[in-house]
């Protein structure tokens, strides 16, 4: 019998390799704008958190309300990446069939809008795994690194927190999950991140399947 009832995945970075995409568009639209910036920097700010926490963060930076195209024009670009380049994490579909031959029950609980999940999970081929079974920061009062997110996602399913296993390469995430009383591994192969994680309470692993070991 496995403690863990119920693997909780977070999806951008985790799931759906979108992360290094989404960051490398938007430090190209902010330069835009004469904010100086990197992607690596703002994945360092931004991963695991709500995208309307990250838009106030860009407008305090900018100094004001930004250009009314930018935030469309910024969307546009994305999507059109995502069609282009987005593919799955490495290993995740191999874990997630494990899974399903273990009869472990799984989820996701993402800071991303349902419309980006579907769009991402649909484009990668992962949403069948969790079709009826993905929880967004939509879906509640607060997100990341607030723990109400996977609290949520545990209710739904009907699973005590403490037999949750949460799945996070963020900051926020980890945070996140430790204030739920979740145990979390962190998933990551840059050793600075590594290191933040295990900070925050993670277990850190940089091969998906070495998920099942923490089971």
């Amino acid at each position: 019998m496995f403690a863990t009832q119920l693997v909780i995945f977070d999806c951008d970075g985790v799931l759906v390799d979108s992360e290094t995409i989404v960051c490398r568009i938007l430090a190209e639209e902010m330069n835009k704008l004469g904010m100086q910036t990197t992607a690596e920097e703002l994945d360092e700010q931004f991963s695991g958190r709500p995208a309307k926490d990250c838009l106030l963060e860009i407008e305090t930076r900018y100094g004001g309300p930004l250009p009314d195209n930018y935030f469309s024009n910024t969307e546009r670009r994305i999507r059109e990446a995502f069609h282009e380049e987005l593919e799955p994490v490495v290993g995740i579909e191999d874990l997630l069939d494990h899974l399903l031959q273990l009869n472990l029950r799984s989820c996701v609980a993402s800071s991303g809008s349902h419309d980006k999940m579907r769009l991402t999970l649909n484009r990668t081929g992962l949403y069948d795994y969790f079709d009826g079974r993905i929880f967004s920061v939509d879906d509640v009062g607060r997100g990341k690194p607030w723990p109400d997110l996977f609290l949520h996602a545990a209710q739904s399913m009907n699973v005590e927190p403490q037999h949750c296993l949460v799945v996070e390469d963020s900051i926020a995430g980890v945070k996140a999950a430790v204030a739920a009383g979740m145990p979390v591994v962190g998933f990551s192969n840059h050793p600075r991140r590594v290191g933040q994680l295990e900070e925050q309470g993670a277990i850190v692993v940089k091969d998906m399947l070495a998920v099942l070991d923490h089971l």
